[in-house]
């Protein structure tokens, strides 16, 4: 399902309907970290993602609130994300993890030793490779 970067509601569609994807932080000495993951989205566009409080994307986003997401891994469409990733705590916490178990039922989102991470998108792109050439857009958000 390709759709315009602009859209919101489309593209909150296609993260729910791919429902994972690939996040990468930068270490606080600057490697790189990627891992797969549960995204949840919200109807703003907002990414939802819970981790285990020590993992090292965690420990990432203390440091450096930059990230990128990859949507889409499997199919001839694919959304690339950068953004910034925080941690949210309290009332925040319980918002968002609330959300998360929305759309993933028996998340451990909200259990101590877990994380709740929010993804706000400041740049989106959507890669139709299943044009001849790929189509592909981008959008600032």
């Amino acid at each position: 399902m390709a759709f315009d970067p602009r859209d919101v509601p489309a593209f909150v569609e296609f993260v729910r309907a791919e429902a994972q994807g690939v996040v990468a932080t930068v270490s606080p000495s600057g490697a790189p970290e990627a891992a797969l993951v549960g995204i949840a989205a919200l109807d703003d566009g907002t990414l939802v993602f819970d981790t285990l409080a020590l993992s090292r994307k965690a420990e990432n986003l203390r440091h450096d609130h930059r990230i990128a997401v990859v949507i889409g891994t499997d199919g001839a469409v694919s959304v690339q994300i950068d953004g910034f990733g925080t941690i949210v705590h309290g009332t925040l916490r319980e918002e968002y993890g609330g959300a998360y178990n929305e759309q993933f039922p028996g998340s451990r989102a909200l259990d101590p030793e877990f994380a709740v991470i929010v993804v706000r998108p400041a740049w989106v792109r959507v890669y139709d490779a299943s044009t001849s050439p790929a189509n592909v857009t981008e959008a600032r958000w």
